[in-house]
């Protein structure tokens, strides 16, 4: 798997329950049960499963510079900026959080310590980040006003603190010397950093709820920092992506996609991709993307790059309805703020999901090999939504769901995998029942939601 800054990353039954109809977003812990040994998700994995969409907040200091950004390999030379360069003269986090509601983001993820080494809080680490800037007389902290600010609006936390690279240790692939090593004192040195770094990261502003390393982080025993030892300590709560104790994957790209079918469980935590029905580790996708095309970092004058609502869509049914949750990024400028223009895009994208899938035609809930939805009366439908109650496994291998019109049963879609969620559109039809038929499973399936829609023949 590649890392971000070299080529742009990214990368767990004797009494059925028989569910209540549930809504999109209810939240709802594991339970125990004697049903087959699936792997099933932790209480902390099935509440990110549901939280469906994060936010990604991306913000360094070479946005500060002439061409703005830090993409590619000017984050080496922005490692060495004179950290005075850094001045968002309007931060307000809380107007972050405004992005993150208008698109309905549960969580969100901030980019606390990128590539250029460069750090948003107050830190002991080592000499370059806030504390050696004029800004806020060197006493500002974005990282506890993100926190707060998440509080505030009832939006569950992240922290990105990326390992394999920084422009200030002139560190890259993990290794000094600009990937070259052989200096065992400085690699010493960097891993130590490293290891103060997310301990005030991870460990003084409170629990996260994601934490992402980005290109992974050596063990202990491989010459990091004990990660599995600080994160058991001082986050023991949250999910995590890339590095010794994975719970979430990279589904292999940077395009807000996963591909069908999209698995929940791996073989091993270093997986990314598709996932493995017959994998042992319950460690599901996310599918991060920027929401301006390839920009993780603000640019001037680069509005015109803004995904459309359609291509957003697009990659909501291949994440969400996919199985995955979507990370959505939002690169915050000069100012300090969400672009006016990426934010009236959320606003946008979030409508559009709600106009879509806001009201179903009919839904129910069930168990066992067909669960079936009988329509109070006949009714054009042209999408179907299906949940598996995670907490007792993925189940269903094979499936497909058909629609009974003018008396006759036919196929609307068909597919393998399932999970949290899947989203499939079809021809739209008239129909009167629509049942899901589960053709193979590892155990007796338990749907928490079958649901159809009729969206208005928006089908692409």
């Amino acid at each position: 798997m590649k890392s971000k800054f070299t080529m742009n990353i990214r990368c767990f039954a004797a009494g059925i329950l028989v569910l209540a109809a549930a809504s999109l977003s209810g939240r709802f812990a594991p339970a125990a049960d004697s049903s087959p040994a699936l792997p099933r998700p932790t209480a902390d994995q099935a509440a990110w499963q549901d939280d469906e969409i994060g936010m990604f907040f991306h913000f360094d200091i070479p946005v500060f510079t002439a061409g703005g950004g830090g993409n590619g390999n000017n984050w080496r030379s922005c490692g060495h900026l004179d950290p005075n360069v850094f001045n968002p003269a309007r931060l307000d986090t809380d107007q972050w959080m405004q992005a993150a509601k208008a698109l309905g983001a549960k969580h969100t993820v901030f980019v606390a310590k990128h590539c250029s080494g460069f750090i948003l809080w107050q830190s002991q680490a080592y000499p370059y980040g806030l504390k050696q800037t004029k800004w806020r007389d060197g006493r500002g902290d974005i990282l506890r006003d993100y926190v707060a600010s998440c509080k505030k609006a009832g939006i569950r936390p992240g922290v990105y603190v990326s390992w394999p690279a920084n422009g200030y240790w002139e560190v890259d692939n993990g290794r000094v010397n600009w990937g070259r090593g052989g200096d065992p004192a400085k690699q010493a040195a960097y891993a130590q950093a490293y290891g103060k770094l997310v301990s005030e990261a991870y460990g003084n502003y409170g629990p996260l709820a994601e934490i992402w390393f980005d290109g992974s982080v050596p063990s202990a025993q491989e010459g990091g920092p004990d990660i599995v030892r600080i994160l058991k300590t001082l986050q023991p709560h949250a999910v995590v992506f890339q590095g010794p104790t994975s719970s979430i994957r990279w589904v292999g790209n940077e395009s807000g996609v996963a591909g069908d079918p999209c698995w929940a469980t791996v073989m091993h935590r270093s997986d990314a991709g598709g996932g493995d029905p017959a994998g042992g580790i319950w460690m599901p996708g996310e599918c991060d993307v920027p929401v301006r095309n390839h920009d993780w970092f603000w640019q001037p004058r680069a509005e015109y790059k803004l995904y459309s609502v359609a291509q957003l869509m697009d990659m909501y049914y291949h994440s969400v309805g996919r199985n995955c949750c979507l990370l959505l990024n939002a690169n915050i400028d000069r100012d300090g703020l969400v672009p006016a223009a990426d934010l009236r895009r959320y606003r946008e994208f979030a409508a559009e999901i709600g106009r879509r899938f806001g009201k179903s035609v009919a839904e129910t809930s069930g168990a066992g090999e067909t669960v079936t939805l009988t329509l109070a009366q006949p009714a054009r439908i042209d999408h179907v939504i299906l949940m598996e109650d995670i907490r007792q496994g993925e189940r269903v291998r094979e499936f497909v769901v058909e629609g009974r019109s003018q008396g006759d049963w036919k196929e609307l879609c068909k597919g393998q995998s399932i999970g949290h969620k899947r989203i499939d559109r079809f021809s739209p039809l008239e129909v009167s029942e629509v049942r899901l038929r589960v053709t193979r499973s590892a155990a007796s399936p338990v749907i928490r939601r079958l649901a159809v829609f009729d969206v208005g023949g928006t089908t692409k």
